[in-house]
């Protein structure tokens, strides 16, 4: 059988279609156009234009040139804008004729700059995505999943600064503060002032108070100062951003918010968690969070609002051969601790930090068999602490011996771990090439939007809602045409 070459056919035959015709019936961009009426942006963006002037750039063809972006991981806009050139189904998903150009990078940088910078377009498109899937009956919000994960910034991590900053204020201060004057008065002793600027801070893992004071030093990147420094463990210290992220477990993303990533989870859950609940708070009846969110304050938080916690088991920071906290008995009438030896551990104050402190008598300490692993203290007295709001977290405990924390817990590796795990795979979550807390906010609402898009499609198509096949094409019974002429 003769060789067959072709390489001569490439530049002199034309192609008698449609773009209808020649994008495949499966490709994605067919399950995106499919599953919302995108439309619904033009009144979202119509007060960002003028009544008057030169025509603009269809505003739906901008933003869904980002949703080609991300969905298909180009991590680039100008390569986006390279890549919708040559290809027929993104020109398709666009509406764009073979003929028609194709806005480039810098039209899309000032219509951001200009327009939609400084508006909350990306948060209305996010909430329309994921009220389009609530609609369908396609998210379950009566269990919700959290956790944070970082995403490294574009920073030089050579090319920063260290600066000295107050600390922030927690947004429980003023209630704490009551809460540890009420506890102070009933045992006797003078309430504390606000205006006191020293603070005692427990260390869980030596057992050691020392004095906080109202500033301390961070790194600040030159590159992007909005940016936080982070460093957890065997990791890479860089600066980064942190995402706080809710979904159902059905995998939809309810809510984002991005953080400077030296910032903890906890810190971030607050604020994440009040905007939570201002959309979806009556239909919230659980929330699901690693060990990184167990504190007295969130633990409080979460059961004050109605809602039960389910949260994991969280091993004790005590150091090796050293006897743990559970084994120091707290009798709740008579306020003491009893400690391995059957010695008592009354109270003596509540520090302001929240924390009530139980001492032993050293007489009773210098002669016991467990000193060695009981404390290292020169005077031979151990002191242990327990938060004003330890019954939170200690009825939280208690939720991981029901049947119901054995059957919701575990859910979190298939949804919010999932969730993070496609998106930095498939949709550029892992690191950033924008600067700035509010365009990496920007930019996140619409990965995550991708992701809920992704999925509503999915969805849709599985219950018969859209049916992908049905196509302005050509009858499915007789074979598409597409007439080729050949010259010499």
């Amino acid at each position: 059988m003769a060789m067959t070459c072709l390489n001569n056919r490439k530049n002199d035959s034309f192609i008698f279609s449609t773009i209808e015709e020649l994008v495949p019936l499966d490709h994605k961009v067919r399950e995106l156009e499919k599953a919302i009426d995108w439309n619904f942006i033009y009144p979202l963006v119509r007060p960002l234009y003028s009544s008057f002037g030169r025509p603009s750039i269809d505003p739906v063809v901008l933003f869904k040139m980002l949703f080609i972006n991300f969905t298909f991981g180009i991590h680039s806009m100008r390569r986006t804008c390279e890549e919708i050139k040559v290809n027929l189904a993104y020109r398709w998903f666009l509406g764009l004729s073979i003929d028609d150009v194709v806005p480039n990078y810098s039209t899309w940088s000032q219509n951001y700059i200009r327009r939609y910078g400084d508006s909350k377009v990306f948060d209305e498109i996010f909430d329309k995505i994921i009220k389009e899937a609530i609609t369908y009956d396609f998210v379950d919000l009566g269990t919700v999943f959290g956790d944070g994960t970082h995403r490294k910034a574009n920073a030089n991590n050579k090319k920063h600064e260290n600066k000295v900053v107050e600390i922030t204020k927690k947004y429980y201060e003023d209630e704490l503060l009551e809460e540890i004057n009420k506890d102070r008065e009933k045992h006797g002793k003078k309430p504390l002032k606000a205006t006191e600027d020293i603070e005692l801070i427990y260390d869980e893992e030596t057992g050691e108070l020392t004095e906080g004071k109202g500033t301390k030093s961070i790194k600040v990147s030159k590159t992007d100062p909005e940016s936080g420094c982070f460093h957890k463990g065997e990791k890479q210290k860089c600066f980064a951003y942190t995402n706080l992220t809710f979904c159902d477990r059905h995998g939809f993303v309810l809510h984002n918010t991005v953080a400077p990533g030296n910032l903890h989870d906890s810190v971030v859950f607050h604020d994440a968690y009040k905007k939570l609940l201002d959309i979806y708070g009556d239909s919230i009846h659980n929330i699901s969070l690693d060990a990184g969110f167990i504190t007295p304050a969130i633990c409080r938080e979460i059961i004050e609002d109605g809602i039960r916690p389910y949260l994991p088991y969280k091993r004790p920071m005590t150091k090796k051969g050293f006897f743990k906290k559970r084994e120091y008995t707290y009798d709740e009438t008579l306020d003491i601790y009893i400690c391995p030896n059957n010695k008592e551990l009354k109270y003596t104050t509540t520090n302001k930090s929240g924390y009530k402190e139980y001492k032993s008598n050293p007489k009773d300490c210098e002669g016991c068999p467990f000193l060695e692993q009981c404390t290292k203290s020169r005077n031979h007295q151990k002191v242990i602490m327990r938060h004003v709001w330890e019954e939170y977290r200690e009825l939280a405990n208690e939720i991981r011996y029901t049947p119901e924390w054995k059957e919701i817990y575990p859910l979190r590796k298939e949804t919010i771990e999932r969730v993070y795990a496609d998106c930095k795979e498939k949709h550029g979550l892992r690191f950033t090439r924008i600067r700035g807390l509010k365009k990496n906010q920007h930019e996140s609402l619409i990965i995550f939007g991708c992701h809920n898009l992704g999925k509503l499609a999915k969805m849709k198509k599985r219950k018969g809602i859209i049916n992908i096949l049905s196509t302005n094409t050509k009858d499915k019974n007789i074979k598409k045409m597409i007439q080729i002429y050949q010259f010499a």
